[in-house]
């Protein structure tokens, strides 16, 4: 067994490097050996729809709901050196809230929306926020010209000994003990860093069966991570599969508006991550794209995209109310704050070439009481309230 000692930087502005614990460097050996081989993601297959295949992750997670079969009594192995005196419970605690440091810096409305959440569930969704940057950083973070297929498949078998609590680091402690709490599948996880490798080789899209695959695999997989950690309300009579896939949709929906947010950015990244059979319909091409040119052809499609975006966020509101009431707050504010995104791509007359489309900070103040409102009330009373 070889031991290589690996630093991971906890610096909100990079993940791969240095690792930083409070103030002090502290290094993680590593004892675990490690393999190779992309696990079991959910590839494509042509005698189904990519709906109907992600679907089936929806029904294993929300098995394990049903099972409740996770425990929070387990010990780590982790067979590591860490530099200073600091014991485990004192790491722990240190990593959960350089954790939560991280979030309050790059999704500030969602940070503060989990401080209504209990101190557990608010500590292991920081957790599980750190990891998914930490992966999305290999392949589009400062070090992204240097990670190779390789590299991914060490990153997620690092994810399967984190899930058999062998930590490699504190990031990964934190996450591991908040994992064995929550009725938390790994495939999601695996899943995402498939959405990774996609991004190394991918660049083109042909229809919305491989769009939709690709928004499941790097957006949708943060709501069946999340779910099992902001809990379900014990009065829903909602079906658990019903709420995973309203969680699954909101993530859809939300990347769906990053990419129509991002159309310039990317085409000048050599991308495009729209439908090559919807723009050839509208008779667009991708010299049309990269040109960025507005026109009525380009009009007329964006109609089209922001008019599907929207509805997968209808589809994520009815599974929101049907969360535990103190996780409502930061996935409504979330959701309110996204579909903005699409109301100022519009008010840009669709020029999402050169201008960037974003919420206002007055807006976003707004928006906070607003989901508030909505995770208190639901979207129906508040309405009535407003209306009378």
């Amino acid at each position: 067994m070889s031991s290589v000692v690996v630093r991971v930087n906890c610096d909100a502005k990079s993940f791969v490097g240095i690792s930083r614990i409070g103030r002090r460097e502290r290094s993680v050996r590593l004892c675990s050996k490690v393999r190779f081989g992309s696990g079991g993601a959910v590839v494509a297959e042509p005698s189904r729809s990519s709906e109907e295949r992600v679907y089936e992750v929806v029904l294993k997670q929300a098995g394990l709901v049903r099972e409740e079969k996770r425990g929070a009594n387990i010990e780590f192995d982790f067979e590591k050196t860490i530099e200073g005196d600091f014991s485990n419970g004192d790491l722990l605690n240190s990593a959960y809230d350089r954790c939560g440091e991280v979030c309050a810096e790059y999704a500030k409305t969602f940070y503060l929306g989990t401080q209504l959440m209990t101190q557990e569930r608010r500590k292991a969704i920081w957790a599980i926020y750190v990891w998914c940057r930490r992966t999305d950083e290999l392949v589009d973070g400062p070090n992204s010209s240097h990670i190779t297929p390789a590299a991914l498949d060490r990153w997620e078998q690092r994810l399967t000994d984190v899930f058999e609590c062998r930590p490699y680091d504190m990031f990964d402690a934190a996450l591991s003990l908040s994992v064995s709490k929550y009725p938390v599948d790994i495939q999601p996880f695996k899943d995402m860093i498939e959405g990774m490798r996609m991004d190394l080789t991918k660049s083109r899209y042909n229809n919305f069966d491989e769009l939709y695959l690709y928004c499941y695999y790097v957006a949708g997989t943060v709501g069946l991570m999340s779910v099992p950690v902001m809990g379900i309300a014990p009065e829903s009579k909602a079906s658990t599969e019903s709420i995973y896939n309203a969680a699954l949709a909101l993530g859809i929906a939300n990347q769906l508006t990053n990419i129509l947010r991002d159309v310039g950015e990317d085409a000048r990244r050599g991308r495009v991550y729209l439908p090559q059979d919807e723009l050839a319909q509208a008779g667009i091409s991708d010299e049309d794209i990269m040109r960025g040119k507005v026109t009525d052809k380009w009009r007329n499609f964006m109609k089209g995209q922001i008019k599907r975006a929207r509805m997968f966020f209808d589809e994520a509101e009815k599974g929101v109310s049907e969360l535990s009431s103190a996780s409502r707050w930061p996935v409504w504010a979330a959701l309110l704050l996204y579909r903005q995104i699409l109301d100022s791509i519009e008010a840009n007359d669709y020029n999402n070439f050169t201008k960037r489309a974003y919420v206002g900070k007055v807006n976003k103040l707004l928006s906070l009481p607003a989901a508030y409102g909505v995770a208190l009330l639901g979207p129906k009373k508040l309405t009535k309230l407003f209306m009378r």
